[in-house]
């Protein structure tokens, strides 16, 4: 049974959308569990307890086993947990209880299981320890079990990934010219941010990154009450979130005509990209696509500025598996969606970015990111 079809009333005006095979990823986990010689696993990421039952709230622990699917929570999500699983198609016991009687009611489900897996990457060493005495049990850390499912986007997430996209391109659209009126890099983050929300995004999907000027060299800047100033490169970093799915994009833009130095960062920084995602397509490896755009970047004489990855997966978490850097081998399945963002970044100076999110195809990929690269506003 598949999600029932949602109506996105954002800047489409009611387009639906692919429904999404959430029973189906299920299946895939327990194929998985037999293969690792466990009989259940404790699901406590969140986004792969969304994943896994289409549950949104904040208080939520999944036990998959061959034949049950046992949905922890407390009092708060009793109904919201009952509505959202029922309309995912996932048939699951719902057992509403508070945090004192948690792990009773896990080693009550878990006694005849030999082999319990965790997600060693979402639990604390507290929950572990707890959980070890608590149980009958032998309990075994996993990693990357359910997001190995996660990695090939269906349909439906990918035009959920493309409807937040849209929204901030759209969201970009209408606010850029502030960058010209003497606004501050905080009041142009919140008013792109608002506009986000308008436009009908849950959420940005991570603290919206404006760096001007000198700001700029800072990859992970924060917004400041720096006045944006003619002459300023403007590195614009955002997302939004849409049905549970992101988008992530950078522009960088020039308010007025840039420098002859900033021009030819602003070319380099553009030429990687074009190698990057030239590079992207189905069976090539992070680490391919990242030394395109190295490569690139090296030639024009910025090889010292590119100081992060080139790129990483997008779907329920702005930053997911695949890894997209040096010496990654991590493969590029068609149906992942993936960033692809060289920038270079020149101490006191400035920086520049260019980012897309795109979806990867037999014979290379597909934008799903549609703003302009072009830096004048």
């Amino acid at each position: 049974m598949a999600v029932e079809v949602v109506r996105d009333v954002g800047a489409t005006g009611g387009a639906e959308l692919p429904a999404m095979d959430v029973p189906a990823r299920l299946a895939r986990l327990r194929e998985r569990l037999d293969a690792e010689r466990v009989g259940g696993i404790l699901v406590t990421s969140l986004a792969n307890v969304r994943y896994l039952s289409g549950f949104s709230g904040s208080a939520a622990i999944l036990l998959v086993t061959a034949r049950r699917v046992l949905f922890v929570t407390d009092g708060r999500y009793k109904d919201q947990a009952a509505a959202e699983t029922a309309t995912a198609g996932v048939d699951v016991e719902l057992a509403v209880v508070n945090s004192t009687k948690q792990m009773k009611t896990i080693e009550t489900a878990t006694r005849n299981l030999a082999r319990l897996a965790l997600e060693a990457k979402a639990v604390s060493w507290a929950f572990q320890s707890e959980l070890a005495t608590a149980v009958r049990s032998e309990v075994v850390a996993t990693a990357g079990l359910v997001e190995a499912i996660r990695l090939v986007k269906d349909a439906g997430e990918i035009a959920r990934i493309e409807r937040a996209c849209g929204i901030a391109d759209v969201a970009f659209a209408q606010t850029k010219q502030r960058l010209t009126e003497g606004v501050t890099e905080a009041e142009f983050a919140a008013e792109l941010e608002f506009e986000m929300r308008r436009r009908g995004a849950a959420r940005a999907s991570f603290e919206t990154i404006v760096a001007s000027g000198p700001n700029g060299a800072l990859p992970h800047a924060q917004p400041t009450d720096r006045v944006i100033s003619p002459g300023d490169l403007v590195v614009v970093d955002f997302g939004a979130v849409f049905d549970g799915y992101h988008s992530d994009m950078t522009r960088t833009v020039c308010v007025g005509e840039p420098s002859a130095a900033d021009a030819a960062l602003l070319a380099a920084v553009a030429a990687s990209q074009r190698a990057g995602l030239i590079a992207v397509a189905a069976g090539t490896t992070g680490g391919a696509v990242d030394e395109a755009c190295r490569k690139s970047l090296g030639e024009a004489g910025f090889a010292e500025a590119f100081s992060h990855s080139t790129g990483h997966g997008v779907g329920l978490e702005v930053h997911e598996a695949p890894v997209l850097a040096a010496g990654s081998e991590d493969v590029l399945p068609e149906g992942t969606v993936v960033t692809v963002e060289p920038g270079a970044y020149l101490v006191e100076h400035g920086g520049a970015r260019i980012e897309d999110t795109v979806v990867v195809t037999a014979s290379g990929c597909r934008s799903l990111t549609k703003t302009t690269k072009d830096y004048a506003l």
